[in-house]
């Protein structure tokens, strides 16, 4: 039984939403853009969480910083053109919110003025009390997107549970000092989530609710 907190902390992307298509759609135009493809969709997803850099990087190790930036740019384009068409809720992700009590806000790697959007889009936004996302600061897993979203509600980490899909997730939760529940229907490997140890580990979103 997962107890009740007072403030509850989500990622966004294979948390909340199924957004692989959209992300992983846009990547692979920008990588095409380059001449880059047939870059497999199983390994984009499993960089979902993680900052566009790291995927960038990975798949060409030779890029520069400012191209780099530039695939960055025209990414954030591409995505956002594409109006998350192919993005759906999980299974009663909005019924979940509704009813789970305590302050909510959202821990992201994408960008507040982004992550606002999407959550408008499902209807989430009016669940949620504040929405950080990552605005210049370092990514995850550092803590940073958790401490600006517990300073914003005046909130300590011990009244905390942060809610995520990915290994990043934890680390940024534990470096944080906040409860962690890892989510398996997400993108990230069960086996890896479970080996870093979060305090809960759920298969749906409404076994938050007990």
């Amino acid at each position: 039984m997962i107890p009740r907190y007072r403030v509850y902390l989500f990622d966004i992307d294979g948390t909340l939403t199924d957004s692989a298509p959209d992300i992983c759609g846009a990547i692979q135009s920008v990588l095409s853009l380059r001449g880059i493809d047939n870059i497999p969709v199983p390994l984009l997803r499993s960089f979902i969480g993680r900052h566009l850099t790291d995927t960038f990087t990975h798949v060409n190790p030779a890029f520069t910083q400012a191209e780099t930036d530039e695939l960055i740019a025209d990414y954030r384009r591409i995505y956002a053109a594409r109006e998350h068409a192919l993005t759906t809720l999980y299974p009663s992700v909005a019924e979940t919110l509704a009813a789970l009590p305590g302050r909510k806000t959202t821990a992201t790697t994408k960008g507040t003025s982004t992550a606002r959007i999407v959550l408008d889009k499902f209807g989430l936004l009016p669940h949620f009390e504040h929405v950080q996302g990552t605005d210049g600061f370092p990514h995850k897993p550092a803590p940073d997107v958790i401490h600006r979203a517990l300073a914003a509600l005046e909130a300590s980490p011990s009244e905390c549970l942060f809610v995520g899909d990915a290994t990043t997730d934890i680390e940024a939760g534990h470096a944080a000092g906040v409860d962690v529940c890892a989510v398996t229907y997400g993108y990230g490997d069960p086996a890896a989530l479970a080996a870093l140890r979060p305090r809960f580990t759920i298969s749906s979103l409404p076994e938050l609710l007990g």
